[in-house]
């Protein structure tokens, strides 16, 4: 009866699989670097799975020629006319270099949304790239939301489509609960353990904040008033609430705990793939330190660009201080010709980090501080020093120091003599090798991996026709009904009410007696 049982659950589960029609959907990413390296996979991913993927991809000055295995998926590549890519190239290079070196100027950040809300108007525009996507009918679009176009796209599209945050919760306001008392804002620099005058640093600066993304909201502004007729304009913000679901690119192991809502769903570590053996180049250099081991140094794509000859050199001559092998990601074009290279560094142009953060002889890796980084070195229990530049970066290794998997060091400072003692420390402390390997039992102890959540969700949304059922109603109320302003202006109105009325009691009562206390005198 068992084993029949058994068989009949086996033909339903293959009658399912094999009647189970591939879905059609199309991944956008705009930003390049990092970002299309996710969507890259995501978009393998899903497509392994039995979807059919099709990915929209515009290479800007950001796109960096990632080493990467066969697709199997469609890929749709747009770019404007050659004398306007040029001018939009000719714009994107200083803001790139200005952001690297002002790092953290607001004024900065809101150009380079100028620059992209330019190009969104400009995908908007081409009939002949939008007429092709509405032909194709995508039942479902996956979209990187760095950057807000990607939700205008859907929503000429008139497609639904999921939602997948490439940095912090507090980076993007998609109705998450936030109590300011355990939620830091972005850009706050505080941690969930808040005293008295952090929660008052929290409150103020969530109104610094919001009028932040405001700014950087409004230089979508004319693209949405040239593309949607006048009555059917979207809000952003609104558009955000719209998504089916929110994949978010980190892990309880790294994030600190907040509330969350049901279509919200953690899938940090999509890129962790089984450690391959290294090159034997770097398997060579490795040996020569023995057990001293190595030190990886990978400061991602675009900081890579803009390594200053002052800083390699700091750097340079902190590593000549220790005793392991330092393995570092620096073209040979950008390294300055009258800086000797210390005995125990090796630099190459590309090197392959996640078989290096597995390696057994690693000791630190020193990074940028980028989501995908920080989730591959905690994969791997390897602590950290991060020299952020910009974006989420800063944001991020204030968890990793909360956490005690590393510490932070601003390039701005960095000095050899500094620089090589905190590299020391964080090799020597056995607490943060410690606080490492408890983040990576945490990240290795999910019942299913990153992929398997992201095929579950998307085949739950496919199948039960979107997520209303996991979205509040409040996300249908206007903001005012949201915050209860209505119940608190009615009860406020009733308390004044009430008070005058009572007013207006003790008003008659006091004249009554006083005219009957002049009666009786009388």
């Amino acid at each position: 009866m068992a084993e029949h049982r058994s068989w009949l659950l086996v033909s339903l589960f293959l009658t399912k699989v094999l009647f189970l029609e591939a879905s059609k959907i199309l991944t956008i990413a705009t930003m390049g670097g990092s970002h299309y390296r996710v969507m890259n996979h995501v978009s393998q991913i899903l497509q392994d799975h039995g979807h059919n993927v099709t990915n929209l991809l515009y290479k800007n000055v950001l796109f960096q020629d990632f080493k990467r295995e066969k697709i199997s998926y469609e890929v749709i590549t747009w770019r404007p006319p050659e004398d306007q890519e040029k001018e939009f190239h000719n714009r994107l290079y200083p803001l790139v270099e200005e952001l690297f070196n002002e790092r953290f100027n607001h004024h900065i950040i809101v150009k380079i949304y100028k620059y992209y809300a330019d190009v969104c108007s400009h995908l908007l525009s081409r009939k002949d790239i939008m007429d092709s996507l509405r032909k194709k009918n995508f039942d479902l679009l996956f979209l990187d939301a760095a950057e807000p176009c990607v939700f205008l796209i859907a929503e000429k599209l008139e497609k639904p489509f999921v939602a997948f945050l490439s940095t912090q919760f507090s980076f993007m306001d998609f109705g998450l609960p936030s109590p300011l008392s355990y939620v830091p804002v972005y850009g706050s620099r505080l941690t969930d353990q808040m005293d008295f005058w952090g929660r008052v640093k929290n409150f103020l600066m969530f109104f610094d904040f919001s009028m932040k993304k405001r700014q950087i909201r409004s230089q979508y502004d004319a693209t949405i008033q040239e593309h949607f007729a006048e009555g059917s304009r979207p809000v952003l913000s609104d558009l955000l609430l719209k998504a089916e679901l929110w994949f978010v690119n980190s892990d309880f192991a790294f994030e600190f705990a907040r509330p969350l809502l049901p279509n919200t769903v953690y899938v940090g570590g999509l890129m962790d793939k089984p450690a391959r053996p290294i090159p034997q180049d770097l398997e060579d250099f490795i040996s020569k330190f023995g057990d001293s081991g190595f030190v990886l140094v990978a400061l991602g794509s675009v900081a890579s660009l803009y390594q200053t000859k002052e800083l390699i050199t700091e750097m340079n001559s902190a590593f000549a201080r220790l005793p392991q092998g330092v393995l570092w990601t620096v073209k040979n074009d950008h390294w300055p010709k009258d800086v000797r290279m210390a005995p125990n560094v090796k630099i190459m142009d590309w090197l392959p980090q996640a078989d290096l953060l597995a390696h057994p002889s690693i000791r630190l890796f020193v990074t940028h501080g980028g989501m995908n980084s920080i989730i591959e070195a905690i994969q791997h229990g390897v602590p950290m020093v991060g020299i952020p530049f910009f974006a989420d970066q800063p944001e991020n290794l204030v968890l990793i120091e909360a956490k005690k998997m590393g510490v932070s060091v601003q390039a701005e400072t960095l000095k050899a003599g500094s620089f090589a003692v905190t590299l020391k420390e964080v090799i020597e402390n056995k607490r943060f090798k410690t606080a490492a390997m408890t983040a990576r039992a945490i990240r290795r102890s999910h019942p299913l991996t990153p992929s398997q959540r992201l095929v579950g969700w998307i085949d739950h949304i496919l199948q039960t026709g979107g997520g209303a059922h996991l979205k509040p109603h409040g996300f249908q109320q206007p903001w005012h009904v949201q915050h209860l302003l209505d119940v608190l202006l009615f009860l406020l109105g009733l308390t004044l009410a009430t008070l005058w009325l009572l007013k207006k009691v003790l008003g008659l009562l006091l004249r009554t007696l006083c005219v009957a206390r002049k009666e009786k005198k009388a």
